[in-house]
């Protein structure tokens, strides 16, 4: 939809200054804003009639339709599939009815890793689906998942992907694509494209407006603890976490969420370097810019006071709250000329995104004409989105341990396939677990849609064949004997309970012995697998002879030494989503290829952290306690493209100006392959300390059986930074053993 600009100025100028600053907030939590009648109907709550009332209208409403224990909201009391259309009507009538403009409202979800409403699609988390290296297959996930959001009346999806994975200790590293912020870059333009489409095509037309988040360098916070401060200079600033910044502007994001953290002492929601100097005048962004929940009541001990506080916010360059007080305070500063002109600013952008829904009046008209959500619309995007995940799981799905013992992973799907073997035994903490694949930010989904490894192999394998023991305790002894194969599931969980304790932000704030291990608020000082996971494993192995199969569902880099030294096959699953459950049985009953990749640096000791890849000084033998301390690296998979062959590298400086371009020819064996090809480059001769490697850019490509294809590396010359006139070699590593390289001069100054 076209945005008529007289019409806004009109609005702006017909508007009192509380109403402006009410189009500015964010305050209310979404799901309290209806309530059931005696006859169960929804209805309006006086709390929403009462915000309206207080602002003249309402800007953006958050959360309308979450659910989740921080909401309180479930299936026995929240908003059913069926009844968002209801739902978006009561509200949007509510709002045309009592506002002074007839300007609908914005509706804001949650939506880092799928829908987080009842009913609603659930993805892997980004953490899983960086082990993809797959941004086509994240667009089309994303653009499902958007289709969805669309057909419930919803116009902002609030989306993770900003944050780069630095340090393992943070409980948020389940929301980073990884470590690498050229892979985390191509990951946020498909999530903007796939929502919004290309140009933005899809907003107002069943898509939504991308608000990403967190801006900036939320995962370089210190010792990994939540909201603190990121100590790091300008350069590593533009060069890890700002790519993923630039992508979305380039893409067309129509929205960006301030982070809780300072860098080097400014906060990012207090930050006009960032939020204008950076993101508007160098970028070229238009869109609006969200403070992340209650980061603006934060500033009180840098600005003194609640209402200085919103004034800092504004003056950087916020444009929306979220259900703080601060913006709320505004009314304070009517006779400031700063103030006054910035809301206007910010008025204009907020009125220009509604616009494009539909939700100013049109001319000569008293109220916006807003379209309500289509019952079957949302059923079809609903079932599109289930069909993404699924393909997302088992994208996700990586190897990174095979014949550690005489089994191999083909030897054990043999013997899993072999219905006179003895038992196959699943064990391990999670191995009747679904929440455990969800991760954080996730709806409760309904029981008959929820799943474990072990149902899934009892429902392929049989009742008889398949054993359950969450502890080595739970079988007898004569069962581990004639065990033909254990299946060990473990790892950590983001799953809360309706009884947990939240701070005010919906972070965890108390977390009981078997809770929660990952996910907002759960910054961990030791990342071995919690609950003694590796001597359950050991009493395990103490007790079977058979090869053990271990897999890993992690939203961090736990460290799996152990577990790697005692499993015959590990596979890392991430936090996978609704359908892990499923693609882990596909994996070992099926034979289904693993196409996966790691997406950040697995450390072999727990005090050896952070290690990444794309560090400039190597961590190998400088702990005398730990000469090497990477188990596995950035990139690893075992998978599909390891028996995949490589010949005739080269590289070209000439025939493309700006640019290197690196060519390979790739080899399918007979079984065909699909999975990302990646090429690293180490520079030399620049006037900085090179980084060990950098990712410079990755093709995902699918063979055929016996297939010869020729693979194209583009790589743009400014990406290889700060190089004068020294070599570059490129380093193309397929499954962490096999490397190909290939050396070139770069032609002069760039």
């Amino acid at each position: 939809m076209s945005i008529n600009c007289a019409a806004v100025d009109r609005l702006i100028d017909s508007m009192s200054f509380t109403q402006k600053v009410g189009q500015l907030n964010q305050r209310l939590l979404g799901w309290k804003s209806v309530e059931r009648n005696a006859a169960g109907r929804l209805v309006a709550s006086d709390e929403l009639k009462q915000e309206i009332d207080r602002w003249g209208g309402l800007g953006t409403l958050y959360g309308l339709l979450r659910a989740d224990p921080w909401s309180g909201q479930h299936w026995g009391n929240g908003i059913r599939p069926e009844e968002r259309t209801e739902a978006i009507a009561v509200v949007q009538q509510t709002v045309l009815e009592r506002g002074a403009h007839g300007i609908g409202v914005l509706l804001s979800e949650e939506a880092p890793h799928g829908h987080q409403a009842l009913g609603g699609t659930v993805l892997p988390t980004n953490l899983g689906l960086g082990a993809t290296f797959d941004p086509q297959g994240v667009q089309e996930a994303e653009a499902a998942v958007a289709a969805e959001l669309a057909a419930s009346g919803i116009h902002i999806a609030l989306v993770s992907g900003l944050d780069i994975a630095r340090d393992p200790r943070w409980g948020r590293y389940e929301e980073c694509f990884g470590e690498d912020p050229l892979m985390a870059a191509r990951m946020c333009e498909a999530i903007v494209t796939g929502m919004q489409g290309e140009h933005r095509s899809k907003v107002g037309h069943g898509g939504v407006a991308v608000v990403l988040k967190h801006l900036a360098a939320q995962g370089e916070a210190v010792g990994g603890r939540n909201g603190q401060s990121a100590v790091l200079g300008p350069h590593d600033l533009h060069e890890i976490h700002l790519p993923p910044v630039a992508a979305g502007v380039r893409a067309g994001a129509l929205g960006f969420m301030a982070a809780y953290n300072d860098i080097d002492s400014v906060p990012c929601c207090a930050n006009p370097w960032l939020l204008k100097d950076y993101l508007r005048d160098q970028l070229g962004f238009d869109g609006i810019v969200m403070a992340d929940g209650l980061a603006v009541d934060r500033l009180e001990d840098m600005a003194g006071s609640i209402p200085a506080a919103g004034r800092a916010a504004l003056l950087a360059g916020v444009d929306v709250s979220l259900w703080d007080e601060g913006f709320t305070r505004l009314e304070e500063y009517a006779d400031d000329e700063q103030v006054v002109a910035a809301v206007d600013t910010a008025l204009r952008r907020v009125l220009e995104l509604k616009a494009m829904f539909g939700l100013l009046p049109e001319d000569g008209a008293d109220t916006a004409a807003i379209a309500m959500p289509s019952a079957d619309a949302i059923a079809q995007a609903t079932a599109d989105g289930r069909e993404q995940a699924k393909r997302m799981a088992r994208e996700a799905i990586t190897l990174i341990n095979d014949g550690q013992s005489a089994a191999t992973l083909d030897d054990i799907r043999s013997v899993i396939a072999d219905a006179q073997a003895g038992p196959v035994i699943v064990a391990g903490p999670f191995a009747d677990d679904f929440g455990c694949f969800l991760g954080d930010y996730t709806a409760p989904l309904p029981a008959d849609e929820q799943s474990s490894v072990y149902r899934q192999l009892v429902a392929r394998l049989g009742e008889d064949r398949v054993l359950l023991a969450a502890k080595p305790s739970d079988a007898p002894a004569d069962q581990w004997a004639r065990a033909s194969t254990v299946v060990f599931v473990c790892g950590s969980t983001s799953e809360r309970s309706y009884d947990s304790e939240f701070d005010d932000n919906g972070a965890a704030k108390a977390v009981t012995e078997y809770g929660a291990t990952c996910g907002e608020g759960v910054d961990l000082s030791d990342i071995r697998l919690p609950w003694r996971q590796d001597d359950m494993l050991g009493e395990v192995a103490a007790l079977t002879t058979a090869p053990i199969v271990s897999v890993a569902v992690c939203g961090r880099a736990h460290v799996l030494t152990n577990v790697l030294e005692r499993s015959a096959v590990t596979i890392w699953a991430g936090y996978a989503g609704q359908y892990g459950p499923q693609a882990v049985a596909d994996v070992l009953v099926d034979g289904a290829d693993m196409s996966g990749r790691l997406p950040v640096t697995l450390p072999a000791y727990p005090a050896a952290i952070p290690v990444r890849y794309n560090d400039r000084q190597s961590a190998a033998h400088v702990y005398k306690d730990a000469a090497e301390p990477i188990l596995r690296g950035f990139g690893y998979g075992a998978g599909s493209l390891a028996a995949v062959t490589f010949s005739e590298m080269h590289a070209d400086t000439q025939s493309h100006p700006g640019e290197v371009l690196v060519q390979v020819t790739a080899h399918a064996d007979d079984h065909g392959a699909a999975g990302a090809v990646n090429l690293f480059a180490h520079v030399s001769g620049g006037r900085r300390i090179p980084r060990l490697a950098m990712l410079v850019d990755s093709v995902y490509m699918d063979l055929n059986a016996g297939e010869r294809r020729d693979i194209a590396f583009h790589v743009p010359c400014d990406r290889l930074r700060d190089v004068g006139d020294g070599q570059v070699q490129v380093t193309c590593t397929l499954d962490g053993d096999s490397t190909h390289t290939v050396t070139a001069t770069l032609p002069g100054e760039y």
